[in-house]
């Protein structure tokens, strides 16, 4: 349950992020509410998590999963590039998250 409960931290915090830009400096109603209730949401579920993930390790892949969806959500809503250093600097994330779930002892799964 304690995944479940990341992932779904993770997701919302992906949907938060992701409809930050389109706020325009939190002028726009709809995208500034999915912002607070994303936000709102990430952290509640992250806080289930830390029931039984350590906190440095769920810190560690919200924030990491986080920032590659993100980006790609970037890439894909808001027409954004990575140039070849952030995309190896996201790779090298990526190759971190899966150290963490396939071979540490510490995470909570």
């Amino acid at each position: 349950m304690a995944t479940l409960h990341l992932a779904l931290a993770i997701l919302l915090e992906v949907i938060a992020t992701s409809a930050l830009a389109a706020t325009q400096g939190f002028t726009r109603l709809l995208p500034s509410v999915v912002v607070v209730l994303g936000y709102g949401g990430a952290f509640y579920f992250l806080s289930l998590a830390l029931r039984a993930w350590p906190v440095g390790i769920a810190y560690a892949l919200w924030s990491g999963i986080g920032v590659v969806l993100v980006s790609a959500a970037g890439w894909l809503l808001y027409g954004q590039r990575l140039d070849a250093a952030a995309v190896l600097g996201i790779g090298l994330i990526l190759a971190g998250v899966l150290v963490i779930n396939l071979l540490s002892g510490s995470a909570g799964h």
